[in-house]
């Protein structure tokens, strides 16, 4: 059986509100309270919360996020790779947690620009969202992850991963091809930035 890639969110703000709804005993958010709320089973929501996460400023300029982001992406594409229907991520990971107050900030930050994003988003290109549309899809996030550790020395490269897994997990999320072609160039782009900077 296929693994299943949608869960009810279908768009940007769907997800901040699953998330907006997470218990708040704690005072601090875990990466295993994140998964929980969106769903060990569901690639899209996971690749937009990573991309989300590398992007905004109060959570992302944290030294090491973006490469913690980038193992969740690694596991969780693999995973898909080999065919699993469930992703397993190990209890160091799971752990790792960030204030409630700065994951709160995050939210509120991130609601305005989530409406005009989500106005921008349809059903186009359903085709590259199917079965072999998905693992291209994670084929391309696994390089990205790769590649994210380095890019935190390099100035707002790790910014361009973050907006191309964003893309990537809008794209699944909402069932609109043209977000995955745009996070496909966005890769290309990034990656020669990556290698030209290098050189």
């Amino acid at each position: 059986m296929p693994m299943k890639e949608t869960q009810d969110a279908t768009n940007l703000t769907e997800l901040i509100h699953t998330m907006e709804r997470m218990e708040r005993e704690n005072a601090q958010v875990s990466v295993d309270d994140v998964v929980h709320a969106v769903g060990r089973r569901s690639f899209g929501p996971l690749l937009l919360l990573a991309g989300l996460i590398t992007l905004a400023p109060i959570i992302g300029d944290i030294p090491g996020m973006p490469t913690l982001m980038a193992v969740l992406v690694l596991l969780t594409s693999s995973q898909l790779l080999v065919g699993r229907e469930t992703f397993w991520l190990p209890k160091w990971l799971l752990k790792r947690s960030l204030s409630r107050q700065k994951f709160d900030k995050a939210l509120h930050y991130m609601q305005k620009p989530a409406k005009w994003v989500d106005g921008l988003l349809g059903v186009r290109l359903a085709w590259m969202t199917g079965y072999i549309g998905i693992r291209v899809t994670a084929f391309a996030c696994l390089l990205v992850a790769l590649a994210m550790p380095p890019m935190e020395f390099i100035p707002f490269s790790a910014n361009g991963a973050g907006l191309a897994l964003t893309l990537f997990g809008l794209g699944l999320v909402a069932r609109d091809g043209l977000m995955l072609a745009l996070g496909f160039l966005l890769t290309g782009v990034t990656f020669t930035v990556v290698v030209m900077s290098l050189i």
